[in-house]
């Protein structure tokens, strides 16, 4: 069983500053989100004498910790891009500047370069005129970055800047990033809440439901692989293969594949497949309907490139490409028992992330941030904003670096693609 302790948030202290929001549905302390929602896991507790684990639910309280008048507040923005970005930068400077009354905001450029010295990024200062129609835009309008900066360098800027909020938006790496700049903060005794904002189009943040961007990524998704499945149809034997994101999780290629019925082998990184056992499903699929169309996740197939210690900046193994693997593959497997195909694939990877948000993602995107700015100024540090169970949550950021979610090849999610295509649980 989850241990609840793994679910406390830390704070900075006591709130005994009145809100200056006069008119919001307060959420007091001891309003929580149940982490389990099937009634057999909660008896378990139950009998054990036990309390479930809960997440404390997001939004407004009624006492803050920080003076607005007095505080300064920093956003960062890291790690690859992803739709919305600009709309949580907007929500928040919106939350802070309008309802909170702070007049401080900075958004520092570049990912965590714009905390580092030596980059001598200088930090733009943000309000509603600045911020005004950027979720317009894809893309930050702050910009990013990956790889490692100097902590405590970092934290130097902090306190040189006497900053006493800081929003980083990002994913694991980046979550890893403020853990530590919160962990340094704490050392030092200083009073500076770091707030996280989950940021992942490959939605695989552990105890985070959905992750902005990942509906308007499925979206865009949509249209390559319908692009993919004409191509095929035009051909005799015509074979569409799409390559989606999805490094260790194949969230995007699952969902997308849900959302296009013409998809008929789907391919992740958490169900194994032999060369041998997907090119006879191709065949067999050319033999009874002429066409096929496969999408892929970037990082399924792995295991057929030879291992590397080569990394990027964010500290990732490089990865072998699997679009393009497949793609020769294909045509020499059909080539060799002496069948002609045409093949076409289709690899819409930036185009899906530098993308503006969709209305669904704008609306979630709008919402995590006013929640991010709520969670920062009631004192709450060291944690992120999720969702669960359709409720906005504060989680620490610790228990959401623990683990990296997956598809559970024995889940229902799986099952309903496995319906959904044809294909079997097993190649």
């Amino acid at each position: 069983m989850v241990d609840i302790k793994d679910f406390e948030v830390e704070t900075l202290g006591e709130c005994r500053v009145d809100t200056p929001i006069e008119s919001a549905r307060f959420v007091e302390d001891d309003d929580h989100v149940m982490f389990h929602y099937c009634l057999k896991d909660l008896q378990a507790y139950f009998e054990a004498g036990q309390t479930p684990p809960y997440f404390e639910m997001a939004g407004p309280r009624r006492n803050i910790y920080f003076d607005p008048s007095k505080l300064k507040c920093g956003i960062v923005t890291c790690g690859g891009l992803c739709p919305g970005i600009n709309d949580v930068i907007q929500a928040m400077v919106m939350e802070l500047y309008y309802h909170y009354g702070v007049r401080s905001i900075f958004g520092f450029r570049y990912g965590f370069e714009g905390l580092a010295p030596k980059y001598k990024h200088s930090p733009l200062e943000l309000n509603p005129d600045v911020v005004t129609d950027i979720y317009l835009q894809g893309g930050t309008i702050l910009g990013s970055s990956r790889g490692e900066q100097n902590v405590p360098e970092m934290v130097d800027t902090l306190e040189r800047m006497n900053l006493g909020l800081l929003f980083a938006i990002g994913g694991d790496g980046t979550l890893r990033g403020a853990q530590a700049i919160s962990q340094e903060i704490k050392r030092r005794n200083l009073k500076i809440g770091v707030i996280g904002i989950p940021k992942t189009i490959d939605n695989d943040i552990s105890y985070v439901q959905n992750s902005f961007g990942f509906i308007t990524a499925i979206s865009e998704a949509r249209t390559a692989i319908y692009t993919a499945h004409i191509e095929a149809l035009g051909a005799r034997n015509g074979i569409g293969l799409v390559k989606l994101m999805g490094r260790e999780s194949g969230f995007i290629a699952a969902y997308a594949t849900l959302a296009n019925a013409d998809v008929n082998l789907c391919l992740v990184p958490e169900s194994p497949f032999s060369l041998e056992g997907l090119m006879a499903e191709i065949q067999n699929r050319l033999e009874r309907r002429s066409h096929a169309v496969i999408v892929v996740a970037e990082g399924a197939g792995q295991e057929f490139f030879q291992a590397t210690s080569e990394t990027d900046a964010s500290g990732n193994v490089r990865l072998g490409d699997i679009g393009v693997f497949l793609k020769e593959k294909i045509n020499q497997h059909f080539k060799k028992i002496g069948v002609d195909i045409t093949l076409k694939y289709i690899d819409p990877s930036y185009t899906i992330r530098s993308v503006r948000a969709n209305p669904y993602d704008s609306y979630f995107c709008l919402t995590l941030g006013h929640q991010a700015a709520h969670a920062g100024m009631a004192g709450r540090t060291n944690m992120l904003v999720g969702y669960w169970n359709g409720q906005f949550t504060h989680m620490p950021i610790s228990l959401a670096v623990s683990a990296r979610k997956r598809i559970d090849p024995k889940g229902r999610l799986w099952n309903e693609v496995l319906a959904s295509t044809g294909q079997p649980r097993t190649m």
